[in-house]
């Protein structure tokens, strides 16, 4: 992130097909293409990313629409380009990291499979297999920080959701006959003549945003890099207003409601937690353009 000083774009002042275009432009100012995926000297090839272009944007909640632990709106600046998983890693991505590695799966546990969201995966182990696509690819791979999953689930959005500030049935799988609450907007809805799926789905089953990322919004909640720190703390570093046990996770999941898949929602899992409706997106770092 940079000093708001700098004179980047604000993404919500930009056309879809604007949007787009700086994503082009800076795909191609890298030497690649808007999605892609990265070689590993293994064999095959990493998840598929989106390049993310540099900006600024209004993250968090305003007022009206502030829920549970949200953040205050605020304005953030991005003076980076990076690549985020067009959509969750999914089982079969996974398997090829547990294969090389002989990754221990726990026998008494659910698991994914194929292109669903791999799933009762900790933090930790995360890492194991970001280490792995680092070292097999050349590139760094890690976890989203919580601004970068928001900047880049919002694709220039000021609204709740990528698509404005309402959610449909056609749009993300989530719990249609749970309540938002009067937390937010001051009503409460729900989607009666949705079907709930009472699992996750299929990666790239829903619309994607303007940048290509996949159900950022319900199916599984995503990890986060970021310490948990309540909306009243300053800074995450503020020692007195987190604990490292806990981590922030974004996007909702099948089981909760419209309110939780806002893109300014998020909740607080243990950092060695696994649960059903928990998996990851990864980012892979961009080596800053040569200039002449």
């Amino acid at each position: 992130m940079s000093d708001l000083a700098l004179p980047l774009e604000v993404m919500h002042d930009l056309t879809p097909a604007q949007l787009r275009q700086g994503q082009s432009d800076v795909a191609r100012a890298n030497g690649i293409e808007a999605f892609f995926r990265d070689h590993l000297s293994g064999g095959g090839a990493g998840p598929e990313l989106s390049v993310i272009p540099p900006g600024r944007c209004l993250l968090g909640a305003p007022q009206p629409s502030r829920h549970f632990g949200d953040l205050p709106r605020r304005e953030v600046a991005f003076d980076r380009a990076f690549a985020i998983g067009r959509h969750t890693v999914t089982a079969d991505e996974f398997e090829a990291f547990a294969r090389a590695t002989d990754f221990y799966w726990r026998s008494d546990l659910i698991r994914a499979e194929g292109r669903q969201p791999v799933m009762n995966i900790s933090q930790g182990q995360t890492g194991l297999y970001l280490d792995w696509l680092s070292a097999q690819s050349g590139a760094r791979y890690r976890l989203p920080t919580e601004n970068e999953w928001d900047y880049a689930a919002r694709a220039g959005s000021p609204g709740d959701y990528c698509f404005g500030d309402r959610l449909t049935c056609g749009d993300a799988n989530i719990q249609t006959f749970q309540a938002t609450g009067a937390a937010v907007r001051g009503w409460k809805r729900f989607l009666p003549f949705c079907a709930p799926m009472n699992r996750a789905v299929e990666v790239a089953t829903y619309p994607a945003n303007i940048w290509g990322l996949y159900e950022v919004h319900g199916n599984v909640w995503e990890l986060t890099s970021d310490i948990w720190h309540g909306p009243l703390s300053p800074r995450p570093e503020d020692p007195q207003n987190r604990s490292d046990a806990w981590i922030v996770v974004k996007g909702g999941s099948w089981f909760e409601g419209l309110a939780y898949a806002r893109a300014a929602a998020r909740q607080p899992r243990l950092r060695n937690e696994i649960d059903v409706n928990l998996g990851f997106r990864v980012v892979r770092e961009l080596d800053p353009p040569a200039h002449p």
